[in-house]
């Protein structure tokens, strides 16, 4: 084959791409088409029958072609995805117009290649307006700005699938007067970045934030004789890396080539599946559908009486209300007392979750809710 050939072909399949990136926002604006039929005749926003059926009619034909199904699989479960995703990103700004701007103020963690910053791009992306970024260092710092009215958003890191539940975070929402109104996951991709050049046995130290060295700990205890530099952020971690000889930053090969830094180590996570969980906060909370699946999160103090959080915990088994999470933490002053932070699959707006929460006061001295808001974990079906 001549270098000739190779270019054609290599012109060919860009051509294609750049049809499939038309037919995709085809895809999206139907979709969206679609959104009103389900509003007007107050239908969920997901149909997981369909997805399947249409899985499986793909798959089907994709055989046919050539293609194998797990490939086809892989591909429509994204599209699905985000068809869901963004009508649902659709609904929500239908139902609170006056929390839709032509411009977001988001508040994080860090600054630029920080994976709090990667977390806003994701969450954003679906939603209409231009993001202006406000790199902050504390994670009060985010929620005071949004107090203030200095942001619109804030983005928190609430729990990661290796190092689990961010406590600052838990115990800060305690007393900041902010409302969740959504939440992000995103994959977690560690990386040990240098200086171009630089090799493993190199590396005299090492910079990172707290969670970064708690969920890469199996790797860290095969290095003998480096030291662990705690930062406030990935991308201060990052920045101390270009400035000081000998040394790295863990953070996402993304955040590093943007800084000049090369991966010399990849896959460092104790877990190969990493995911962060961030919620985002708003001054005010935000109606939502009940035509998507819905989260509400709310910090409980029981009674002080034997059994008080077993009969709390029931009200919500007694109306069929799931619970995701259940965190304790304890209460600043109150020695040994605690107070409950809980998750729950569930809109305040249904009639039974107002009937459980109602329930609820009998078995505790304090509820209050965090916020209701969005779910943005979809399991996918699986027709293989």
């Amino acid at each position: 084959m001549t270098q000739d050939t190779l270019n054609a072909l290599r012109t060919e399949i860009n051509e294609i791409d750049s049809e499939l990136l038309v037919l995709l926002a085809k895809r999206r604006r139907i979709s969206h088409g679609v959104l009103e039929y389900k509003i007007n005749n107050n239908k969920p926003i997901r149909d997981e029958e369909r997805e399947l059926a249409l899985l499986e009619k793909l798959i089907s034909y994709g055989k046919s072609l050539g293609l194998d199904p797990f490939y086809i699989n892989n591909v429509f479960q994204v599209i699905l995805e985000d068809s869901v995703l963004n009508q649902q990103a659709l609904l929500q700004k239908s139902l609170n117009p006056d929390a839709v701007n032509d411009t977001h103020r988001v508040a994080y963690l860090g600054g630029q290649g920080s994976y709090s910053q990667l977390a806003c791009h994701k969450y954003f992306s679906r939603r209409p307006g231009k993001v202006v970024e406000l790199g902050c260092q504390t994670f009060e710092e985010i929620t005071t700005s949004v107090e203030h009215g200095k942001a619109d958003f804030g983005i928190l890191p609430i729990e990661n699938t290796s190092s689990g539940s961010i406590n600052e975070v838990f115990d800060l929402m305690q007393h900041a007067q902010v409302s969740i109104v959504g939440e992000v996951t995103h994959s977690v991709e560690h990386c040990l970045l240098a200086k171009p050049g630089t090799e493993l046995k190199d590396v005299k130290k090492i910079f990172a934030h707290p969670q970064p060295f708690a969920q890469c700990s199996r790797f860290l205890q095969n290095l003998a004789d480096v030291i662990h530099e705690t930062c406030d952020s990935t991308s201060s971690a990052i920045k101390f890396a270009t400035e000081c000889e000998h040394s790295a930053a863990i953070g996402s090969a993304q955040s590093g080539r943007a800084q000049g830094l090369e991966v010399i180590k990849s896959e460092l996570a104790n877990q190969a599946e990493n995911h962060s969980r961030f919620i985002v906060v708003a001054r005010k909370p935000l109606q939502v559908s009940t035509q998507i699946p819905t989260k509400t999160s709310l910090i409980m103090a029981t009674k002080q009486h034997v059994g008080s959080l077993a009969d709390a915990l029931m009200v919500f088994k007694e109306n069929s209300i799931n619970m995701t999470k259940l965190e304790s933490r304890p209460v600043p002053g109150n020695p040994w007392e605690e107070i409950f932070y809980v998750d729950l699959q569930a809109n305040i707006a249904d009639p039974i979750v107002q009937k459980a929460l109602e329930a609820l006061k009998a078995h505790t001295q304090t509820v209050r809710i965090l916020g209701c808001y969005q779910s943005e974990s979809l399991k996918a079906v699986d027709p293989i």
